[in-house]
């Protein structure tokens, strides 16, 4: 993974939302926040640091990005940008392989309560609606 680190400093955008670009991204150092935005307000949705990863939903679904990644002070990353090295890599990484699965729950739990959530506020709308 040794040619595949690339360094960012503080402010640079690591991934712009809508690009193409399909990279998932290792942090080795320093941290990197996650943003969406509805061309009005950038909501921060997430900070990363040493260890974690972002970009992989680009990797796996070959997506347009949907969020900002920025780098918050310099960041080194490692970047993995085909199936194929993924799986290599989670091969030679099974601890990661099993933060990575842990991960990604956690993310699919957390999406899911603001899809109930939004779902519930959608339907209390509709009932005042037609009251």
């Amino acid at each position: 993974m040794g040619k595949n680190i690339v360094y960012y400093q503080n402010g640079e955008r690591i991934i712009e939302a809508g690009s193409n670009e399909t990279r998932m991204y290792i942090i080795l150092e320093g941290e990197v926040q996650i943003s969406l935005s509805d061309k009005i307000e950038r909501i921060i949705v997430a900070k990363f640091k040493k260890g974690d990863f972002f970009g992989e939903i680009s990797l796996f679904t070959n997506t347009p990005r949907s969020a900002t990644a920025t780098a918050v002070g310099n960041v080194k990353l490692a970047f993995i940008d085909n199936d194929e090295h993924l799986r290599e890599f989670l091969i030679k990484n099974p601890v990661f392989a099993a933060k990575m699965v842990h991960t990604l729950a956690k993310r699919l739990a957390k999406t899911d309560e603001i899809l109930v959530g939004k779902i519930s506020e959608l339907n209390r709308i509709k009932i005042t609606r037609d009251i």
